[in-house]
């Protein structure tokens, strides 16, 4: 997702690998571009690993489905990985893009195989965070200057003897390691492992007001049941970021938007216009993740009850 623009680092695999997805469809099945124009045909819709983005993706399958009338196959792939399927028509779509100019530069820039298609309207925020019973019990610690003062109430064992900080998903790519090197904090980078993983450390650590600091972002509708409190960092300005080794400032709030393949962009389809009139607010993309992640609803039964509620929103995408 962002440098961390989650981007999708993990995996040097190659859409060319049959990489079983979601919907039964196959990285390297290229079955799929759109049909004839104004027909839908095949919509081969990326789905990133965490939750709000398929709740993106749920909702817009969805409405392809059900008002176009598309075969949408959604593959589960890396964001890397995704955007190497643009040229090959095994990806026509990446729903909710944070950041990555390298990728734009790569993809759309110089290959030329994908375009900018919009804002989805979410605005992302990642940063640093702690339960909500430590940033009440030391307010201080919301300063990132005082960290090191606590270093030793993070550690774990498999933190070496420093402080943890506690990312997410190793194909996150996130700026953690670089802040921590670069800010002089006695920290060290350890990865829960999935979107569930921390999660699950946080939630925990509110409960039996345990130490914890990690890697959190919004949307999210984890937020909802445990307000995480954001520990400041020095302030983002434009360009402190773009050395990944000499990053000292915090990230950006990044405006998520909507790539998709030059060819799907060309190809006359009525998912395209409805992926680039796309758009909704954190709230609506929470209220699906969390119908999806807490009430255990199927993706699209989750897209199914939000599409109802707000079938003016809906309409005005297929406009």
């Amino acid at each position: 997702m962002a440098r961390h623009w989650r981007a999708g680092a993990a995996g040097v695999a190659i859409l060319g690998l049959t990489l079983t997805a979601c919907g039964g469809a196959k990285v390297g099945d290229d079955s799929a571009a759109a049909g004839e124009s104004g027909k839908c045909g095949t919509f081969n819709l990326a789905v990133n690993p965490w939750v709000g983005y398929e709740a993106d993706a749920a909702v817009v399958a969805y409405v392809a489905e059900n008002d176009l009338g598309c075969k949408v196959n959604s593959k589960d792939l890396k964001e890397e990985i995704a955007w190497q399927g643009f040229g090959t028509g095994e990806v026509d779509t990446v729903l909710e893009n944070w950041g990555h100019p390298d990728l734009k530069k790569k993809y759309i820039t110089d290959q030329k195989t994908a375009l900018e298609a919009g804002s989805t309207g979410n605005k992302g925020i990642i940063g640093w965070y702690v339960p909500p019973w430590l940033a009440k019990a030391h307010p201080d610690i919301l300063d990132y200057k005082n960290l090191n003062k606590y270093a030793s109430k993070f550690k774990t064992s498999e933190s070496g003897g420093k402080g943890q900080l506690l990312d997410g998903d190793p194909s996150y790519v996130t700026n953690d390691e670089a802040l921590v090197k670069n800010l002089k904090l006695d920290f060290k980078v350890v990865y829960a492992g999935s979107e569930t993983a921390l999660i699950q450390a946080f939630r925990k650590a509110e409960k039996n007001k345990e130490w914890v600091i990690g890697y959190f972002y919004e949307p999210q509708w984890f937020l909802s049941e445990v307000p995480l409190k954001k520990v400041g960092l020095p302030a983002y300005k434009d360009g402190c970021d773009a050395d990944a080794e000499k990053v000292a400032c915090d990230y950006p709030v990044y405006d998520l938007d909507k790539i998709v393949s030059a060819k799907f962009a060309k190809s006359g389809s009525p998912a395209y216009d409805l992926v680039k009139n796309f758009n909704w607010t954190n709230d609506d993309q929470n209220v699906v993740a969390r119908y999806i992640a807490v009430d255990k609803m199927t993706p699209e039964a989750a897209a199914k009850k939000w599409v109802e509620a707000n079938r003016d929103k809906v309409d005005a995408w297929l406009k």
